[in-house]
């Protein structure tokens, strides 16, 4: 037999039975739309999430005080025996081979008070190699130049958002606020940055590092991040660091972590999130699949006659398979290619009415999906394929 005359029949059987057909292939684009959806929702998470933090630069790595990754505090509360994290530490730090910038970073909240005006604000106290570490960028003046460590000065560097909070359009440059109980001049306005998992960013302050340890009456630093040179693998500037350390604190009492090794991790369990819930709109193919074995199976049975006619006329069982395989198979990639369509529409419709959740249906999701449908379609029709083929064409025959 030609595969046009199989194509033409296994066409007229299922458009012989339009509302069986329409719902059988229902089951198999409800199922499919459910995967395209909800994988499109758990790929937009994914994606939105690690640009959160990726916005931040991939070659950051982290050191901070203690050994357990929650910055050196202890689960039981106990006091911490780590050594306190310096300002000399992070200059060694600095100066190690492949490390292009170091940041101290000390943060806390303060009352900013500045033109009459009151605000309680993140205060982040840093360095000047912040911008390189952290892709950061100053809109209007300069940022927190590099001063001895001893000896830096009282100035600060404002959010744009709090900026216009406490000066509106007014310039702010060269004003004096009060953060806390110490006096600062306003050197430098930042870019806005936005939101970093529900922080705001732009409603900040950037002092230097020494002076937020006395404005927050801290012994040492929260943390020091530094940034690696572009195609050094982390790894190796990881192990330099642990063992500066080890010689200054006579012991490694910090927990580093690159962004490389945390966007890794971070990146696996997003993928599990995003098959999890791929698994979930599997249950309805599933269904949809029971719905082809159910509706074949009943095609067999009204076909005897049929199927003993091909036989006596010379039609091979191979060919028989074939036929009731491929209206299967059919069925399956129909309501797959519809259930495209509506996954993908829906999950657009979902982006349009709430921009807040983003939503991805990548490409490979497309191909994937859909070749899922023809091979549950091909896996669904082989049972009934198999007993039409081994029908006896004389007992066929005798069928009404």
């Amino acid at each position: 037999m030609l595969l046009t005359d199989s194509l033409t029949l296994a066409i007229r059987a299922i458009t012989s039975q339009r509302l069986r057909s329409f719902l059988t292939l229902l089951g198999i684009a409800v199922g499919i739309a459910a995967v395209i959806l909800l994988t499109s929702i758990g790929e937009g998470i994914h994606r939105y999430v690690l640009a959160e933090f990726t916005q931040f630069g991939t070659n950051v790595i982290g050191i901070h005080p203690g050994r357990t990754k929650t910055g050196g505090a202890s689960m039981s509360g106990l006091p911490s025996s780590a050594r306190p994290l310096s300002l000399d530490d992070a200059q060694a730090l600095a100066r190690l081979p492949n490390v292009v910038a170091m940041t101290p970073s000390v943060f806390g909240n303060a009352e900013v008070n500045a033109n009459g005006r009151v605000r309680r604000v993140s205060v982040y106290g840093v360095g000047p190699g912040m911008l390189t570490v952290f892709k950061g960028k100053v809109r209007s003046g300069q940022f927190l130049p590099a001063d001895e460590v001893g000896s830096a000065r009282a100035q600060v560097v404002l959010g744009p958002k709090l900026k216009n909070e406490l000066f509106g359009s007014e310039n702010a440059l060269g004003t004096r606020v009060r953060i806390g109980g110490l006096q600062f001049r306003v050197i430098g306005i930042m870019e806005a940055k936005g939101q970093f998992l529900g922080i705001d960013l732009d409603d900040t302050a950037f002092i230097p590092a020494a002076r937020a340890l006395e404005l927050f009456n801290r012994e040492g630093l929260n943390e020091i991040d530094i940034a690696v040179a572009e195609g050094v693998p982390a790894a190796s500037v990881v192990a330099a660091a642990k063992e500066v350390i080890k010689a200054r604190h006579g012991r490694e009492d910090v927990t580093l972590i690159s962004q490389e090794e945390m966007l890794a991790t971070l990146g696996g369990i997003l993928n599990v999130l995003t098959m999890a819930v791929g698994a979930l709109g599997g249950i309805s193919l599933l269904v949809g699949g029971v719905g082809i074995v159910t509706i074949m199976t009943i095609a067999v049975s009204e076909r005897t006659n049929e199927i003993g006619l091909l036989v006596a006329l010379g039609a091979r069982r191979q060919t028989i398979l074939g036929l009731f395989l491929g209206e299967a198979v059919a069925l399956a990639a129909i309501g797959g290619a519809v259930g495209l369509l509506l996954g993908m529409g829906l999950a657009q419709l979902i982006g349009l009415l709430v921009p807040a959740l983003p939503v991805h249906t990548p490409l490979s999701f497309v191909l994937l999906a859909e070749a899922l449908a023809a091979t549950i379609g091909l896996a669904a029709g082989v049972l009934p394929a198999r007993s039409a083929a081994r029908l006896d064409p004389v007992e066929a025959l005798r069928t009404e």
